[in-house]
């Protein structure tokens, strides 16, 4: 089953999409939005269901084209969006290209950080900035979407409080990260709005490349027409998604709605390229003593997908431009 919600209303209308992503109908009759959907998902789940089934088989006269251009993200805004760093080799590289020793722990115990999600940019909002000079950059990802998680539920536990996955575009501005972080109170400024995949799916529409716990398919970065890196989602991801979610669950319950993401997807296979310019510009640092791939500029254009076995788009493609931002007058 794919969802989108459809840009309208700060939490936006729910919508059931075909599995071909080309036709699509409002489900204000199971639920007006996704939020709603996951507060209570046992009971909303199955009409779901049913109305994907008859969308397949085109008994909606009032279905209409699938356009990602009319979409929000998924959840518009959510009540918690957790970041992790599962691809440790990203981090390693990340302190590498500084001269700093990664502490071990780091491979045990897994990176987090709390995301601001009151404003989620849908599949084809630009990404507006101020300024060139913070350092533009794209980060693609792969993310759940959870119901209700008590606190302290078990890595076992948690891999059944999965409801959803989606694509991720967390973009970061490098060059304000460094001095938030030397304050050493964490993010804010240098992780703007995030922006996600047109539609979220049920991890049974992904076959065999969903395990239970990782998603074991590339995902493509194309930055201006180029492919940039298509890494496999599934190598080299130190921390699953089950444990991810029960780290956040340590201290706290998780409200249905929370989205964890994995952080940028890395593989040590370099030949796969990169998900972020940060990663290109760190192995550049390490083989060469400098980065020389630049970060992003006004009219650069960021396009991020994940393609099947058979080669069709799964989620969407997150396809955005960098464009200058101009205050209200």
């Amino acid at each position: 089953m794919k969802l989108a919600s459809l840009k309208g209303g700060r939490d936006g209308r729910l919508a059931v999409v075909s599995r071909d992503l080309t036709r699509a109908v409002e489900a204000k009759a199971a639920a007006p939005t996704l939020q709603a959907a996951l507060d209570n998902w046992h009971e909303v789940e199955p009409e779901l269901r049913s109305i994907a089934r008859l969308l397949e088989e085109g008994h909606y006269r009032d279905a209409f084209a699938f356009d990602p251009a009319q979409l929000a993200a998924p959840l518009p805004r959510a009540f918690q969006w957790a970041d992790g760093s599962a691809y440790v080799n990203h981090v390693e590289l990340v302190r590498k290209a500084r001269g700093a020793e990664m502490p071990p722990s780091f491979w045990t115990d897994p990176l987090m950080y709390q995301g601001g999600s009151d404003v989620m940019l849908g599949p084809t909002d630009d990404i507006e900035m101020a300024d060139e000079a913070w350092g533009i950059d794209f980060e693609s990802e792969v993310a759940v979407v959870t119901d209700d998680v008590p606190m302290g539920a078990t890595r076992q536990a948690a891999a059944w409080h999965i409801k959803l996955v989606m694509l991720v575009n967390d973009v970061s501005l490098r060059n304000l990260i460094p001095n938030e972080l030397a304050k050493g109170f964490g993010f804010f400024h240098g992780k703007p709005s995030t922006a996600f995949s047109p539609v979220a799916v049920t991890p049974d529409e992904l076959g065999a490349a969903w395990d239970g716990a990782k998603l074991h398919l590339p995902l493509r970065s194309t930055l201006n027409g180029e492919l940039f890196g298509a890494p496999d989602a599934g190598t080299d991801m130190t921390f699953d998604f089950p444990t991810l979610i029960a780290h956040a669950a340590t201290t706290r319950r998780l409200s249905a709605g929370t989205i964890v993401g994995s952080g940028t997807v890395s593989n040590l296979d370099r030949s796969k390229g990169s998900a972020c310019i940060a990663e290109r510009r760190m192995l550049e640092t390490i083989e060469q003593g400098k980065p020389t791939t630049p970060f992003m500029k006004f009219g650069d254009r960021i396009r991020i997908e994940m393609l099947d076995s058979g080669g069709r788009s799964i989620f969407g493609a997150i396809d955005q431009k960098v464009v200058r931002f101009k205050p209200a007058a």
